[in-house]
């Protein structure tokens, strides 16, 4: 009997060991969750990794402002005060202010099942796999498009551009969307701003005077030319007068991004009808432009435009939408976490 009671009081001391060794291990590794857990965004953990991360990308950033707002010259001391707290906590401040953005993309894309997670340690799995699968395309002597290796940083912008634009697409593609943008708003957009949605639209007819600069022509001979020209009606009887003077008519649809297409319509453009611009002086001439007409044909000009303001519609929409998600997030911070973190982390 006595044997018996032994042997079950070692039983259960055993199980009690037992108990508490789980129970330690179990607090063990939520103390351990706890500690890698510097804030938490509508129930989501932002880990110290992930704030580090963002913290060393927001550096350069954050030391040219606090040169710029406080006037400091050299290295940023990171522990040294800047206004109301030390230049490690505007860095910490700013890092957490990103991540709460940035997460209000992510938490979105998940709902709209583009993401299948919006932690961190995804992100640096998501990261690995793109560079494999880059690296085996290029091995294969596939084609890839834009660069052969991300790096965090670089993959973390792509990421959130390409997910900002499937989001844009999938919200505002009916009717009932959040960002849904009705032919109406289009074109109350359109009338609103007419002069620079119709710049690709417009035609302008013009008379060129081009006149050659004689040789030996003294400091105050383009002033005279000026004059000259001030003081004509019309081109074409400055024209007659002034000698190897060469005038021609042209028209030019607004538009182009080359050069000479951008300095005409930069003459051109500021012109009512009937007016002479002021001299544009090259190599050995003067040119003067008087613009004869201007036409705008608006309804090539809505054709031309109208899904650029879509888009802008969209995207003002797009970002309105997730402002009020940022505002309305829950997010705890854990200070004393975030304050663990040193300067020599951030350069790390």
């Amino acid at each position: 009997g006595g044997a018996g009671r032994r042997s079950r009081r070692l039983a259960v001391l055993v199980t009690g060991v037992c108990v508490a060794l789980a129970a330690l291990v179990a607090t063990g590794m939520a103390l351990a969750q706890r500690t890698d857990e510097v804030a938490a965004i509508d129930g989501h953990a932002v880990t110290r990794d992930e704030l580090l991360f963002h913290m060393r990308r927001l550096a350069p950033a954050v030391q040219n402002e606090l040169r710029n707002q406080y006037h400091l010259t050299g290295a940023i001391d990171w522990t040294a005060r800047a206004g109301d707290r030390t230049a490690l906590q505007r860095l910490a401040d700013r890092a957490l202010d990103e991540i709460r953005q940035d997460k209000a993309t992510l938490i979105l894309a998940k709902e709209q099942g583009l993401v299948g997670s919006v932690d961190h340690a995804a992100f640096l799995t998501e990261l690995e796999e793109e560079n494999a699968r880059r690296t085996d395309a290029i091995a294969r002597g596939e084609v890839v498009y834009g660069l052969a290796e991300f790096s965090p940083e670089e993959y973390y912008s792509h990421r959130l551009t390409d997910l900002t634009t499937l989001l844009q697409q999938r919200l505002s593609a009916k009717a009932g969307d959040p960002l849904w943008v009705t032919d109406a708003e289009v074109r109350q957009a359109f009338d609103a701003d007419k002069d620079a949605w119709s710049a690709n639209a417009t035609t302008y007819t013009y008379t060129k005077l081009v006149v050659p600069v004689p040789e030996g022509a003294g400091p105050d001979h383009a002033a005279a030319l000026q004059r000259r020209v001030a003081a004509a009606d019309r081109l074409r009887d400055v024209a007659k007068r002034e000698p190897g003077a060469k005038l021609t008519t042209d028209t030019y649809h607004g538009g182009g991004t080359a050069a000479h297409q951008q300095d005409l319509m930069a003459v051109l453009g500021t012109l009512a009808p009937g007016r002479i611009s002021d001299p544009v002086p090259s190599a050995g001439q003067i040119t003067f432009y008087e613009l004869t007409g201007r036409t705008v044909d608006e309804k090539a000009a809505f054709a031309d435009y109208s899904r650029r303001i879509r888009q802008s519609l969209v995207e003002e929409k797009f970002h309105q939408f997730l402002r009020r998600r940022v505002d309305g997030s829950d997010i705890t911070v854990d200070t004393a976490a975030v304050e663990s973190v040193n300067p020599e982390d951030v350069q790390h």
